[in-house]
């Protein structure tokens, strides 16, 4: 899969339909633009607060159909894919991380802390200097806090029981 760079293609679609998700009551969670073989995909991936459906995928495709045919933001031809973040969600800018404190994550590391690569447990958010908390365990001394370059990758994770 080949993205292009940041801040281009996947920005101004962004700015171009966002203010269509919040018109449809959807937060827009992200906007990427890759190549999958000979094809490329912009992909939009909205949330709400009652979840995602296919109806709700369904209206947001068609609302910004228009907008993208319009504006002629991208030079390609494209597949456009709308979807929700799944229960299982990359965590990739701070507001993704505020809005899923409390829910079970893991946190892949680049280099270990503690002697970990991975942390697994509660995010609890960010704190006033932008630090990942990570509740591990019961008590008060179970919290890591992750400065997030330190992070490779952070994503919620479903605990089947």
């Amino acid at each position: 899969m080949v993205k292009k760079p940041s801040g281009g293609t996947a920005s101004r679609v962004r700015e171009l339909i966002a203010p269509t998700a919040d018109e449809l009551g959807y937060m827009l969670w992200d906007v990427e633009y890759v190549k999958e073989g000979s094809q490329w995909y912009l992909r939009v991936t909205i949330d709400s607060e009652n979840g995602i459906d296919i109806n709700d995928c369904e209206k947001m495709h068609r609302a910004i159909d228009p907008i993208l045919d319009e504006a002629d933001p991208i030079e390609d031809a494209y597949n456009l894919e709308v979807s929700s973040p799944g229960i299982e969600r990359e965590l990739k800018t701070d507001e993704h991380i505020m809005s899923c404190a409390g829910w079970d994550v893991e946190a892949k590391l680049y280099a270990p802390v503690n002697g970990a690569k991975v942390v697994c447990g509660i995010l609890l958010g960010l704190d006033d200097e932008g630090r990942i908390g990570i509740k591990t365990g019961e008590g008060d001394e179970d919290i890591i806090v992750l400065e997030k370059s330190a992070v490779a990758k952070l994503r919620t994770v479903y605990i089947f029981d």
